[in-house]
């Protein structure tokens, strides 16, 4: 009886909905917000203070109870109403890192993709002819010129793009694929499971680790509407195995008058060997082999927004592809479209290696990496309070996105070691912060790799850094 009574007294002390919309701060509130989300929030704030209140052996006191009100819905006002996608500073040294967004785009690309979104745009319109046009025929030249295709399209994304090209060119009929190139490309998303909602019938040839060009030559039947080869762009095979060439699948497709798909995940359009990275494929030494369509994405190594590109030549016939219903469905939208025409425009000058975000962390020195880690080091000890010990180490930084599996690039970091946090709290800290920063933990020091973080982040790096060391000093 005597918990019931305190708790009943308790739930008294429990300020109404009224007083609480009433308060000066909440009023205040109401000039830039409208009054159903503050409600909601007070309704929120209250219902969780009563759960409490029954849980509870302390005496609730009225005024702090309407102050906690306040402070509640105020935060979670701000809460609720800033950006969930929101900026982040990279420093985990994945260059291509798929869960940060992939690849950042040139300023030519977000000058573009801003002037189209701000107003109305010819995205199906013919300027020139004063009638409808076709959104695809702003990159459509543009692509064949860079590539060397004899036909291109562009859709949202690869999986797409390879969704399309089998259901068009495939459905109800066998795409025979190597089982040592069943790929899973990321979030769970599988080459088999993709072919299989395409509705053609996959047929699996060879083993995981060796498959031969007599292994395809035996499945060829009357019901094969295609050979399929998928680079195996985020992982490799190594020691005792054997892979058909890309040359050795076009033979056998002019021989037995089938087409040769190649899903290339990893659009390449510069020969990366010279920069030490050996194993990616450019777009236009696939042509070169006599593979018939090839698919890829845009926004990995070709440092364009998300989409995917069908490129064709030889005997496929691309209206196929063009007049599939599902391309409506797998379409691409004018922001991407604007970005993708602007990135591979630059592709077109002599200085794109400087100009492309992607390449140009590909193409950056040693040296030049280690000056901006010194810079970066020279304004954290400034603010460092002697919170961490900090030095310069040497690293490798990695491609990612699916490309160059196993091979790395020397870098430098920012190590930050022991002290007076641990490496895991000043990781949180780091991706609490705004914008957010994403390092890496190694050897139980936190580490911001310098090739990934580029100078006008530096600032706000340091900025970032003194706010969490005041607030643990």
């Amino acid at each position: 009886m005597q918990k019931t009574n305190h708790i009943e007294s308790n739930l008294r002390s429990i300020p109404s909905v009224d007083k609480v919309l009433n308060a000066p701060q909440i009023m205040a509130l109401l000039d830039h917000s409208p009054r159903w989300l503050v409600l909601m929030i007070i309704r929120e704030a209250l219902d969780g203070l009563r759960d409490s209140v029954r849980e509870s052996k302390e005496d609730l006191d009225s005024e702090e109870a309407l102050n906690n009100t306040v402070t509640y819905v105020k935060e979670g006002l701000e809460n609720i109403q800033r950006p969930k996608l929101r900026q982040v500073i990279n420093g985990t040294g994945v260059i291509i890192h798929t869960n940060l967004g992939r690849a950042p785009l040139p300023p030519e690309a977000l000058h573009s993709i801003h002037e189209v979104a701000k107003g109305y745009s010819n995205l199906e319109y013919d300027l020139a002819e004063g009638k409808r046009g076709k959104r695809v025929a702003h990159v459509h030249d543009l692509i064949l010129r860079l590539t060397g295709a004899s036909e291109a399209f562009a859709v949202n994304n690869n999986a797409g793009a390879v969704l399309l090209s089998l259901n068009s060119l495939a459905e109800g009929r066998e795409v025979i694929v190597s089982r040592g190139e069943l790929v899973e490309i990321g979030g769970s998303f599988r080459i088999p499971d993709v072919m299989r909602k395409s509705g053609a019938i996959m047929r699996e040839v060879g083993t995981t680790n060796r498959t031969h060009p007599a292994d395809y030559e035996r499945a060829i039947n009357d019901r094969t509407a295609l050979l399929l080869k998928v680079h195996t762009s985020n992982y490799r095979i190594t020691g005792f195995s054997a892979e058909v060439s890309l040359q050795e699948m076009a033979e056998l497709g002019r021989k037995h008058k089938i087409p040769v798909m190649m899903d290339l995940g990893s659009g390449n359009l510069r020969d990366l060997s010279v920069f030490g990275l050996k194993g990616e494929p450019t777009i236009q030494k696939v042509l070169s082999s006599g593979v018939d369509v090839i698919t890829f994405s845009g926004d990995k190594l070709l440092g364009a927004p998300q989409a995917g590109i069908i490129l064709t030549q030889g005997s496929v016939d691309m209206e196929l592809i063009k007049s599939n219903p599902l391309a409506r469905a797998l379409r691409i939208d004018k922001l991407t479209l604007a970005g993708l025409e602007a990135t591979l425009l630059l592709y077109q000058k002599k200085d794109y290696l400087s100009s492309i975000p992607v390449l140009k962390m590909i193409h950056l020195s040693i040296e030049e990496i280690r000056k901006r880690a010194e810079e970066c080091l020279s304004g954290l000890e400034k603010v460092n309070r002697g919170m961490m010990s900090l030095e310069i180490q040497e690293d490798v930084s990695s491609v990612g996105g699916g490309a160059l599996p196993g091979e790395v690039i020397p870098t430098y970091v920012i190590a930050f070691g022991k002290g007076m946090i641990s490496a895991e709290r000043l990781d949180h800290s780091f991706r609490a912060s705004s914008p957010a920063v994403v390092g890496r933990i190694k050897d139980d020091t936190y580490r911001l790799d310098l090739r990934t973080i580029n100078e006008e982040e530096i600032p706000s790096l340091i900025h970032i850094y003194e706010l969490i060391v005041n607030n643990n000093i």
